[in-house]
């Protein structure tokens, strides 16, 4: 699979509940927002990218990079931003990432696509517990999920079990699929990397 055939889809809509319900793409870390963060991962590794949001879409669209919108009303959870994109994309594939994960992996997708096989779903395993918003699709199935979501279907994994799918080993990265959902969370956070930036040698990779 070649970067060419990938669109990279940041979820960047949902409520933000448990971060008091702001807009999670625009929290900072380490002065940076957390959409800027996820960007440098995910750009590289793509073709393009389309970012899925409800909130703030002039401001995402001055990132440079395509905005799309749910398609079903109230917030129905991270598939119908997945199933907006796929409606957009012209690649065979798309590589979902969600935009609270600062230290998304750099090997994302060719680990993701070195693993999938005639599978139509890879999916990240950090170790201790699957990461379902860290995909790799199958562009094909947007039909198959708006016809699941128009009849109520909601639920990520439960998707994904009607299709071939398969979980893809990163245990060596587990800290990198950390997801900042509180203050509480963005404030550990901004010491980890306060250590970190003073560990010599250091890098996330």
């Amino acid at each position: 699979m070649e970067r060419a055939d990938v669109t990279g889809v940041l979820l960047a809509g949902g409520r933000g509940q448990r971060m008091g319900g702001v807009d999670k793409g625009w929290v900072e870390l380490d002065g940076l927002p957390l959409v800027t963060q996820v960007l440098q991962r995910l750009s590289p590794q793509v073709d393009r990218v389309v970012i899925s949001a409800n909130r703030h879409l002039d401001r995402y669209r001055r990132l440079g990079h395509a905005v799309v919108t749910d398609s079903l009303p109230d917030y129905p959870g991270p598939l119908a931003g997945a199933l907006g994109a796929l409606q957009e994309v012209s690649t065979p594939w798309i590589l979902l990432t969600p935009v609270d994960m600062p230290w998304l992996p750099v090997d994302t997708l060719s680990r993701l696509s070195g693993a999938i096989g005639e599978a139509d779903i890879a999916v990240a395993h950090d170790g201790r517990r699957l990461q379902p918003l860290v995909a790799l699709i199958r562009s094909s199935l947007s039909g198959d999920l708006a016809q699941w979501l128009a009849a109520g279907g909601g639920r990520v994994v439960t998707w994904y079990g009607r299709h071939r799918w398969i979980q893809v080993d990163f245990s060596a990265q587990e800290v990198q699929f950390a997801n900042l959902n509180t203050p509480r969370e963005v404030e550990l956070a901004e010491r980890v990397e306060a250590d970190y930036v003073r560990s010599p040698g250091s890098r996330h990779e």
